[in-house]
């Protein structure tokens, strides 16, 4: 056995199915293979519930002629630049079985943000998977499947994937399965196997696509390949009762965390926010609850709400005080359970809420991507601007008085709650330069609004960036070079504001690198050719996690592309990703008008 298969081993002598009876290991002889690649290690990778949900329900559908296995950055693999390869040169392998990736069906690739795109071309290498469509063999090569938010502009990777599947793919994903197996068995004269999945609601095929390009940027058209293709494909979004489990809790467990996501969407519809364009869906009280119940039997220590709307769940507190009953019970055995909760809007943060959260004892308000080594005591506000105007023209709902209303709870209702962190928003069209420092002076009254010597408060910075498939998509993007002399004046000014002591005591800005942003700026508003900059700047060994400004633009000039097309406010009448475009015209004009209304006003 080599080191990789010991390292699978290892990990499923560790696992536990926390939901239902554990899943089959035996298949009928033509059921297909497909395989989720991971661009994380084991343990981050069971948090990624949109994957996860998918194979719990391949492995658990049994009219399905197939199964799901699941293929992460293992431990051992060995790491140079952007490249991954296993130790001895062994074939890249499951977590379930010693039958090497490259030899499955189907593959699936989940993409969580636009900068992440290379991070595919990487997993097909490991596996040694041709990454271009057009280079792959049907029945020779398995089919690849791209999702998540990360795609929200499938276009940058046109020619990678063979298929994308837009929204919430439960029914789009099993019928793309059924799809190729019944091709396998009856091909079918005339009909390629790319133009059947392009009938199935909800799967975007990109080969079967033409567009008429642009110099620097852009398409003036895109058009199908054939006319039984059609003209656009929409995201599909389930009722309720199409879930299943999974969707909402995470299937399994390696012993040390597990989480749920008890509500899907939101309620508040922001023009450059993604949460609100799904339905709001909360998950049934009965299956959180008896999903809390299965992690006290399996002693699950941490338990993870990934909800950034948390307080939008009406069953809040029930879940709140099913996890102290479990807490309180481990106490007295010596366990020490902890919780950890997603962002909450602070006008929707009641005395009840507050009250509920602190007497779970140890907890933390936190987005994963934050890092603290002391993690306890937090609330996490996302006001995104400081100043009331932006507030409203950008469709938020948390205005200064709102924000205040809710640090006054904190401070009311909470012992325990030291530590608030802000997000903000910076860099947005009709952003003025007062709007920017006026953050830092919200920062000091938040802290002296809190009321307490040992209160702290942490800004925590992004750039404005116009996401497809909002009323925001158009709008032009600050080039990241003058976002860090933004961030910098930020941090001046609270420093100034409160002294040098009090702020390196009590205060923290924290912010993203701007390197990152460069490529992420093209990949949300690129087209197809994007992807050929990326596999150019992979090849070359550019660092793709921290890309230099000069770098970029060289790869994108050799390509025929301008770095500043891609921050243009667009108004060319067809976007990149046309095809898969829903956001209603008139939603984009009303937005834009606002913000010329304000910058005439300047």
């Amino acid at each position: 056995m080599n080191q990789l298969e010991l390292e699978a081993t290892e990990i499923r002598s560790r696992e536990k199915v926390v939901l239902g009876d554990p899943y089959p290991t035996r298949h009928g002889d033509g059921d297909l293979r497909m395989v989720f690649l991971f661009p994380y290690g084991h343990a981050y990778s069971l948090m990624c519930n949109g994957p996860m949900a998918l194979y719990d329900l391949i492995n658990r559908d049994v009219t399905l002629p197939a199964y799901a296995e699941r293929a992460v950055q293992y431990d051992c693999l060995i790491r140079d630049g952007n490249r991954l390869s296993t130790p001895d040169g062994a074939a890249y392998c499951s977590v379930e079985s010693a039958t090497p990736v490259n030899e499955a069906d189907v593959i699936g690739v989940s993409v969580t943000n636009a900068g992440d795109l290379h991070s595919v071309f990487r997993l097909l290498d490991l596996a040694g998977i041709p990454r271009r469509t057009a280079d792959r063999v049907p029945g020779t090569h398995p089919l690849v499947v791209g999702g998540q938010g990360g795609l929200a502009n499938p276009e940058v990777l046109a020619d990678y994937l063979d298929v994308v599947a837009l929204g919430e793919a439960e029914k789009s994903l099993p019928e793309l399965l059924r799809t190729i197996h019944a091709h396998r068995k009856t091909p079918g004269p005339g009909t390629s196997l790319h133009e059947r999945l392009a009938r199935v609601p909800g799967l975007y095929v990109p080969s079967l696509y033409e567009c008429d390009l642009v110099a620097g940027g852009g398409v003036t058209a895109v058009r199908p390949t054939a006319l039984t293709v059609p003209v656009k494909v929409q995201a599909q979004w389930l009722a309720l009762s199409e879930f299943h489990d999974a969707h909402f809790v995470y299937p399994i467990t390696d012993g040390t965390a597990a989480g749920m996501i008890p509500l899907i969407g939101c309620r508040h519809a922001c023009s450059f926010c993604t949460l609100g364009i799904p339905p709001f869906r909360q998950a049934p009280l009965e299956m959180l609850l008896a999903y809390i119940d299965r992690l006290e039997e399996l002693d699950v220590p941490q338990i993870i709400i990934s909800a950034p709307t948390f307080t939008q769940y009406r069953h809040r507190a029930a879940v709140l005080e099913r996890i102290r009953a479990y807490r309180d019970r481990a106490a007295a055995c010596g366990i020490k359970v902890s919780t950890i909760i997603g962002s909450v809007r602070a006008d929707e943060m009641t005395p009840a809420y507050l009250r509920d959260v602190n007497e779970l004892g140890d907890f933390g308000h936190l987005f994963t991507e934050l890092s603290l080594t002391q993690a306890r005591g937090i609330i996490t506000i996302a006001p995104e601007f400081a100043d009331a105007e932006l507030v409203a023209l950008y469709g938020k709902t948390m205005p200064p008085e709102r924000v205040d209303q809710a640090i006054d709870r904190c401070r009311e209702t909470s012992d325990a709650i030291n530590t608030i962190m802000l997000y903000f928003i910076i860099g947005a069209p009709g952003e003025r330069p007062q709007d920017r420092l006026a953050i830092a002076d919200r920062a000091r009254e938040i802290r002296e609004r809190l009321g307490r010597p040992d209160a702290s408060v942490i800004i925590k910075l992004h750039q404005f960036m116009p996401e497809p498939g909002t009323p925001a998509q158009r709008l032009p993007m600050t080039d990241p070079v003058l976002i860090q002399g933004y961030v910098t004046q930020i941090t001046n000014r609270l420093r100034d504001l409160v002294g040098d002591n009090a702020f390196a005591e009590h205060y923290r800005v924290q912010y993203g690198e701007t390197n990152r942003l460069y490529l992420e700026a093209v990949c949300l508003r690129g087209d197809r050719r994007v992807g050929h900059v990326l596999e150019h700047l992979y090849n070359g060994g550019a660092d793709l996690a921290s890309l230099d400004r000069d770098i970029l633009l060289k790869a994108l000039g050799v390509h025929g592309l301008d770095f500043d097309r891609h921050l243009r406010l667009i108004d060319d009448p067809v976007l990149p990703w046309h095809t898969v475009n829903e956001v209603d015209p008139k939603d984009e004009q009303r937005l834009m008008a606002a913000i010329e209304k304000r910058t005439a006003t300047t």
